[in-house]
């Protein structure tokens, strides 16, 4: 079974900024590092649905799935609770309503507005690239992980 992941990228380009969670030391999954605000599909979900959904979850933060652009794909070849790998559909959000809280803080120690001139170091798998690419506008790109 592949799991299904959604992730959004809220960018405020205005501010030059962009909203990022910092896994908790309890988290299942990198725990330390950053990240996007991310979370698997319900049953039943589509990846867009699921992607609002934690991002109001997660951060306190609303979008609206027609705001939402396609910005990448990631497929990894192993995941923690998904025994075929998983895939996460990144998604960018220029428009948004409200202001980063963390509502999830067993899984998150900080929630926050992050420049992007000041991308944390330690990042999960692709952020870096992500981040680059939803900042310069590029075409949706992939990331491959543990296929090689």
């Amino acid at each position: 079974m592949v799991v299904l992941c959604a992730a959004v990228v809220v960018h405020d380009r205005a501010a030059g900024r962009v909203v990022m969670v910092r896994r908790g030391p309890e988290a299942g999954f990198a725990p330390g590092l950053w990240d996007l605000p991310v979370g698997k599909t319900d049953r039943g979900e589509s990846v867009s649905a699921a992607a609002v959904r934690e991002l109001w979850e997660e951060t306190g933060i609303r979008v609206a799935e027609e705001d939402l652009t396609l910005a990448h794909v990631v497929h990894g070849a192993r995941a923690p609770k998904g025994p075929d790998g998983f895939v996460t559909v990144v998604f960018t959000a220029e428009r948004w309503e409200g202001e980063p809280v963390n509502r999830e803080p067993t899984k998150h120690d900080r929630v926050e507005w992050v420049p992007v001139g000041a991308i944390p170091g330690e990042a999960v798998l692709s952020t870096h690239r992500i981040l680059a690419a939803c900042v310069d506008r590029r075409p949706a790109g992939v990331s491959l992980h543990g296929w090689g």
